[in-house]
């Protein structure tokens, strides 16, 4: 269960590996069975879809007509469900509506009565983030759903700084429950479907070993929770989707390249990214893609652009693709004016420019404040794009310093604008060593981050718990 599935519907991460992972896990023979909301969007119009299933849902004094619909072709890898109720689960973004409380809850809800009409019931239920965390509990402790409480159940958190806190005065929504069970709903006198998922689950999973850890330090008031149930966790960090991700196949990027060829094509597409954007052929390429948000370190970019740019006196060009916080994104754009020939900036979000930038950028800058895994990294990696990172969850555990000795990326521990250009300075001065980042390419283009890796680790954990 998920709020988010590539290219159903996508914000960040989360959409990727919902996206990715029940693909390989069909390959290594598990049966996998997605469900999110119904999105009015591009790929369920584009698409067919069957209604399996139609009933109603009570959610307090609300009685909710829903259907479960089916995408017909299997196109995915998967089986690729949807929940759709009229007024609710049926708009076309994923976050920020006012009543996105009442949204998540009736489509766990409805998820729920659906579950009770299977003659079969599933060997696992897999549940990610918050919107789906009151399942776990729901199936231990809710009177209606105790023919269910027998399923294992698995949270993955893909970022603990989200946890869908909401008040009591909605607890009604809930169907019926043992009293002292409240307990695991609250946490600092709200209920909190993070919490309560991680009390209830059978087992915890994080998006990198690293992040499993960082959650009892930094976890926006659940820190205790994580010590407390440190024993149901278990790291696992990300995988990447070697068959979207190939830069030798890839149809989004102006010249296919792989181990043989990486500095021709590098060269090609870079020069198309040049092109495009009106830089330097001769100049390395640092670039940042993602959201333009603190967490991401994007407070501290406009001022670490000024001053690699001042510094390096043109020896270097930085391109931005993202979009975010609104005072952020101004701050980074008017520094175009003043950098017209070695500074560029797209705002908003484009998939196949994405693809471009990680073909032809020399280095991909992740300045981040919070990265439980982080999977640009991992593409940077495939495609031989260098990245400079600081040291945080999954950055962490997925990027070697190139003073070590199998080292293959830049990174820097303590963030602020003077270490982030000290690291922009480290790449500008490995970029004139050409034979030396020719062989750091091959390196990184060696690496496996495929979900092939990650997808055993779950099934494994899937086994334990049988």
């Amino acid at each position: 269960m998920s709020a988010e599935c590539y290219p159903l519907a996508k914000v960040g991460g989360l959409g990727d590996v919902v996206g990715s992972l029940p693909k390989y896990q069909q390959e290594l023979g598990i049966t996998a069975l997605v469900v999110t909301p119904y999105y009015d969007r591009k790929f369920t119009r584009e698409n067919d879809f069957e209604i399996v299933y139609e009933s109603v849902v009570r959610m307090g004094d609300r009685y909710l007509p829903f259907q479960v619909l089916k995408e017909t072709t299997n196109k995915l890898g998967f089986f690729l469900h949807t929940i759709r109720i009229p007024g609710l689960l049926d708009r076309s973004e994923i976050y920020s509506y006012p009543d996105e409380t009442e949204q998540f809850i009736a489509f766990q809800l409805a998820f729920l009565e659906w579950l009770l009409t299977f003659t079969t019931k599933p060997d696992i239920i897999h549940c990610h983030d918050n919107h789906t965390g009151l399942v776990p509990y729901l199936l231990s402790h809710a009177y209606r759903y105790r023919f269910l409480s027998t399923i294992p159940s698995i949270l993955t958190i893909h970022n603990g700084q989200y946890q869908g806190w909401f008040g009591w005065d909605k607890f009604d929504y809930l169907p019926a429950t043992d009293p002292w069970t409240r307990g695991i709903l609250d946490w600092g006198g709200a209920i909190n479907p993070l919490a309560a998922a991680v009390k209830a689950c059978w087992k915890f999973t994080t998006v990198s070993p690293s992040y499993l850890e960082e959650l009892k330090i930094n976890s926006k008031g659940l820190e205790t929770l994580f010590i407390a149930e440190q024993r149901k966790g278990t790291g696992i960090l990300n995988g990447i989707d070697t068959e979207v991700w190939n830069p030798g196949t890839d149809p989004l990027i102006p010249q296919n390249y792989n181990l043989d060829n990486v500095s021709k094509g590098k060269q090609e597409n870079k020069r198309a990214l040049c092109k495009e954007f009106g830089f330097t052929l001769s100049k390395p390429i640092v670039a940042f893609i993602g959201r333009l948000v603190d967490e991401k370190g994007a407070d501290l970019l406009a001022a670490a652009i000024e001053q690699i740019l001042d510094t390096s006196k043109g020896k270097v060009s930085i391109l931005i693709l993202g979009s975010g916080d609104p005072v952020i994104e101004e701050q980074l754009t008017v520094l175009k004016e003043k950098y017209k020939k070695d500074y560029a900036i797209f705002i908003g979000y484009d998939e196949a420019l994405s693809h471009r930038i990680y073909a032809g950028a020399d280095f991909l800058l992740m300045p981040s404040r919070v990265e439980p895994c982080g999977l640009n990294q991992l593409y940077a990696l495939k495609y031989g794009t260098m990245p400079i990172v600081r040291s945080t969850g999954g950055l962490k555990d997925s990027v070697i310093d190139i003073s070590e000795p199998e080292g293959y990326g830049i990174c820097f521990e303590d963030l602020d604008t003077d270490n982030i250009t000290e690291s922009v300075n480290r790449a500008i001065e490995l970029y004139s060593n050409t034979g030396g980042l020719r062989l750091l390419r091959k390196r990184m283009m060696l690496l496996d981050f495929s979900w092939n890796r990650s997808a055993s680790q779950y099934i494994d954990l899937y086994n334990s718990l049988k």
